[in-house]
């Protein structure tokens, strides 16, 4: 059967209770500074107005992501692939969702909020320290956080060493780039393609 209404999920499901239901909050408090402080790495997600989707990852040191309030941070737009899907979408939008994570923890930060792109020199100086400035800023008005439990992280036994594979059992993103668009060119090794991209980080 296929579920096509609120109700019918509900009566599958349920309602949250107990702390599943409080734990939503309106702005940041000491722990989910320190979760943002400690973080090196972040998922983001946007739409456009069209309802089309993009969910993109940020990485820098941790404490890349800067706190300025309870209720703003600010992420540096890094150089990448100049496809701008996820600024386009906050253009188009001014929503996103973003989803923390730290090496080694199984729970997660979960903001969702209001967000406007800038190349305001006040939020463009928080990043002077990093290797490259970035071209413009994402500020994010907070509307409400959580912390995610656990499980999918305990399942999937991400952080485990026994989870991790050989990289050179896997294609490389050269030959996968090669084989999906069929071009006849030698597919760039791993080793080129961490050289180029060092360049730019």
């Amino acid at each position: 059967m296929q579920i096509k209404t609120e109700s019918q999920l509900r009566e599958l499901y349920g309602f949250p209770t107990g702390r599943s239901k409080d734990k939503v909050l309106s702005n940041l408090e000491k722990h989910a500074i320190h979760f943002i402080e400690t973080s090196p790495f972040l998922v983001m997600s946007t739409c456009n107005n069209k309802g089309e989707l993009d969910a993109s990852p940020r990485g820098g040191a941790p404490g890349f992501v800067k706190v300025l309030s309870k209720t703003e941070i600010v992420i540096p737009d890094t150089k990448g692939n100049n496809i701008v899907d996820s600024i386009s979408n906050i253009i188009e939008t001014g929503r996103v969702g973003l989803l923390f994570l730290i090496p080694g923890v199984d729970e997660t930060l979960r903001i969702n909020g209001r967000a406007i792109i800038t190349t305001d020199t006040k939020y463009l100086e928080l990043f002077t320290s990093e290797n490259t400035l970035p071209k413009a800023c994402i500020v994010i008005t907070i509307e409400d956080l959580f912390l995610h439990c656990a499980k999918a992280f305990m399942r999937s036994k991400l952080w485990d060493d026994e989870s991790k594979i050989d990289k050179e059992s896997f294609p490389t993103m050269g030959q996968m780039l090669k084989d999906q668009l069929g071009t006849s060119e030698a597919p760039e090794s791993r080793e080129d393609m961490v050289k180029r991209y060092e360049k730019d980080l």
